[in-house]
């Protein structure tokens, strides 16, 4: 099993993970918040095409999550997988028979070779939700837009052997930014983005030393950085700095393998 970040950040956000059965190669796109055309092409750098790709799940409908979902899923018949809340936020578009399908909190989804566990967030979305994955060796946790900690988050991040884990700013550079008032609370607040400090809260509460794979994710380009991360982080870690990899808020991170 493996995963890699096709880009993460405000200007775009999707995650392919994939899994070998041996026969079979299983993957599954989360979100696609960039045109088909510029998705294709960020594809293309990974040696793989659209019709690679067995199903998207779509966290929530920000565009920056989005993007071209619903036209890559019309235009090569693949597998939708979201929740209802978010299919209503973005207008109940028509999609073809058989291609939809509403995932929900704690209700397992079989995706070919990856076993797909959705999770409910705190996020100023309609029914979002985020995943943990599996091939039944070893389990990805994925946790981006979400504002702050809950116990029902914690929970099913239990036992993960990789996370991708947000930390979107930081809150000295984010409190003394350009941004206007309003924009900041609305990512400082319980259901905006999660600042390295609260990141660094849930890796202690879901640390255990099964974690080989650490990957923070959606990183604000203006308000953070990745040595600020890196240094929260490490210490939660038991690591050194450069043991974490930090996802380019334009390019993602490249293929990374999950080990037990």
């Amino acid at each position: 099993m493996r995963f890699c970040s096709l880009g993460s950040g405000s200007t775009g956000n999707a995650t392919l993970v994939e899994a070998s059965g041996g026969i079979t190669t299983s993957r599954v796109l989360i979100d696609c918040g960039f045109s088909l055309r510029e998705l294709e092409r960020r594809l293309a750098r990974i040696g793989l095409a659209s019709s690679d790709i067995d199903a998207v799940f779509v966290t929530h409908e920000h565009g920056d999550h989005v993007g071209c979902a619903m036209t890559l899923v019309r235009r090569h018949r693949i597998p939708l997988w979201t929740s209802r809340g978010t299919w209503r936020a973005i207008g109940e578009p028509d999609i073809p028979d058989g291609l939809l399908h509403f995932a929900r909190d704690l209700t397992t989804v079989a995706i070919g070779d990856l076993e797909l566990a959705p999770y409910t967030v705190p996020h100023d979305a309609n029914e979002p939700l985020q995943l943990c994955l599996s091939d039944g060796a070893v389990r990805l946790g994925v946790l981006t837009d979400a504002g702050s900690i809950t116990p029902h988050l914690l929970a099913q991040l239990q036992g993960c052997d990789a996370l991708l884990l947000e930390c979107n700013h930081d809150r000295a550079l984010l409190a003394n930014s350009s941004y206007p008032a309003s924009l900041k609370a609305r990512i400082a607040g319980r259901l905006g983005h999660l600042a390295n400090d609260t990141a660094a809260e849930i890796l202690a509460g879901c640390m255990h030393a099964g974690l080989n794979r650490l990957v923070a994710a959606h990183l604000s380009e203006t308000n953070n950085s990745p040595e600020l991360v890196r240094a929260v982080l490490a210490p939660v870690l038991g690591g050194r700095p450069e043991d974490i990899t930090v996802a380019d808020p334009s390019h993602g991170f490249s293929w990374l393998d999950i080990h037990t």
